[in-house]
């Protein structure tokens, strides 16, 4: 197959790029140090088991699914079901186990957990997290609806009347209350619409709510629930439920992160200005060689200073981790980006992560198209770096305007050490289209390559919709989601 590449854009272009790359500049740092490692680039990591470890927990999920079940339906006897309102009240305690177990199930999809995150990928996770999440919900107005309708057939009294006396009188209903009106509003804040009208942190916010709600039900699931007053086996699974989620929470997002950062020491070395409005952050830090990081990862990065300590984004690597060093690039866009330019070098940097399985170990053909598009070039460089030295690779990179093609120069001279093509689309949606034609004329070979791809979320699943009706397969598909 003939392989071009193309030529750098102009002169203006490559004096600017040798402008900021020259000695005693801070992207020389990167050049000078990460070449030498990536030539001898080792596997950290073995190639993952996805189908084992997905059946395994799935199965797990049933197992809990089934006890959860079997524990409610032993508990209820004929004359309690015989009894008016029976069937309301054990419908309504049925569904508000299920609610229960939903929610946990829900909170450990994206706890974070290291060996699910890696068998399955972040984005996956989070599609199942959006696509359950409306369940517990669902089932907590059923267990309302149907508790205050059973117990008011059971008293002879009005529906209304008997919710206001649930609501005063019984012990931990109150609280549970509270912490359903919680869970509803993380749930609503997730929904496409409202999630495009609120700022990362503002929804961040919310969601921390869900682990609010679960702290308001557990007392009143445990202590008042007629499933578990005189149940001591009711009682010991579900203790055990909450506190073995509760753990697994704090270990992913509290725990690991704290030891890694503390243990790894990141610090910010150097802020280089790649293209108006883009930046790239080179870190260093102590025994990053144990890290276990690949290219095309992300990390969930806190630069610990005034007005972004609080706030943790989602960044990828631009680079393939080099010894001591790790390099993101991250493009304006107005909020905690915006405020990455002005990091001073010698800011530390907690870290959590790596997270995603935009990695060359999934890599399971010889042939790979890569497309990048925007600040989405980042990753795809970084997983560039790793692949194997046989892989034949095209690259196209996508943006509206040459300015946009980040990175453009270190993904070019890396394509022409490999003897790859490099593709440069640059114009509006409307000139540069991307239908299963177009595809075709720029990647004759397409149906034969595994594609990885990264860049604005719209744009992706389209790219990932075409590429289908190109008939590509939906398995050699791979791209990852930030959208929160």
């Amino acid at each position: 197959m003939s392989k071009t590449l193309i030529p750098p854009r102009d002169a203006a272009h490559g004096a600017a790029a040798a402008a900021i790359d020259r000695p005693g500049r801070p992207a020389s740092l990167w050049h000078d140090h990460a070449a030498p490692v990536r030539r001898t680039a080792r596997r950290l990591r073995p190639a993952r088991q996805r189908p084992v470890v997905v059946d395994v927990l799935a199965a797990l999920a049933g197992i809990g699914l089934g006890i959860t079940i079997g524990l409610e339906v032993t508990a209820e006897t004929a004359g309690s079901l015989a009894a008016p309102g029976g069937i309301a009240t054990a419908l309504g305690r049925l569904t508000g186990l299920l609610a229960a177990y939903a929610m946990v199930v829900v909170v450990l999809l994206v706890a974070r957990v290291p060996p699910l995150e890696r068998a399955i990928g972040q984005d996956r996770l989070v599609s199942w997290h959006r696509r359950l999440g409306p369940w517990p919900l669902y089932l907590l107005l059923a267990h309302a609806v149907l508790i205050t309708v059973g117990y008011a057939r059971a008293a002879r009294d009005g529906i209304l009347h008997q919710f206001g006396h649930l609501l005063w009188t019984y012990p931990g209903i109150l609280a549970a209350t509270a912490g359903s009106i919680c869970l509803f509003a993380a749930g609503i804040s997730s929904y496409r619409r409202a999630r495009k009208r609120m700022a990362y942190e503002t929804w961040w916010s919310v969601h921390l709510y869900t682990y609010l709600a679960l702290f308001l039900s557990f007392s009143h699931q445990i202590d008042t629930g007629a499933s578990f007053v005189g149940h001591p086996l009711a009682r010991l699974w579900w203790t055990a439920l909450w506190l073995g989620t509760l753990g697994v929470v704090v270990a992913s997002r509290i725990g690991l992160p704290v030891w890694r950062s503390l243990r790894h020491r990141v610090k910010v070395v150097a802020v280089t200005p790649e293209s108006p409005g883009v930046v790239s952050i080179v870190m260093r830090g102590r025994r990053l060689d144990r890290l276990p990081v690949a290219g095309g990862q992300f990390f969930q990065w806190r630069f610990l200073r005034r007005g972004l300590w609080w706030q943790a984004h989602p960044y990828s690597l631009s680079a393939a981790p080099a010894g001591s060093l790790l390099r993101i690039t991250v493009k304006d866009l107005g909020d905690h980006s915006g405020g990455l330019r002005r990091i001073r070098p010698g800011t530390r940097v907690a870290i959590e992560g790596p997270y995603g399985t935009f990695t060359a170990d999934t890599v399971e053909r010889d042939r790979v198209l890569m497309i990048g598009a925007g600040v989405g070039t980042a990753p795809v460089l970084a997983l560039l770096h790793e692949l194997p030295p046989q892989a034949d690779v095209t690259v196209i990179l996508r943006g509206s305007t040459s300015n946009d093609l980040v990175l453009r120069d270190d993904v070019a001279a890396e394509v022409r050490r490999r003897g790859g093509r490099l593709l440069e689309l640059v114009g509006s949606r409307d000139a540069v289209r991307l239908d299963p034609r177009a595809l075709f004329d720029l990647v004759p070979d397409l149906r034969h390559r595994e594609v990885y791809m990264c860049g604005p979320d719209a744009l992706s699943h389209q790219l990932a919709r075409e590429l289908k009706r190109a008939g590509v397969p939906k398995g050699r598909i791979r791209f990852e989601s930030f959208t929160f």
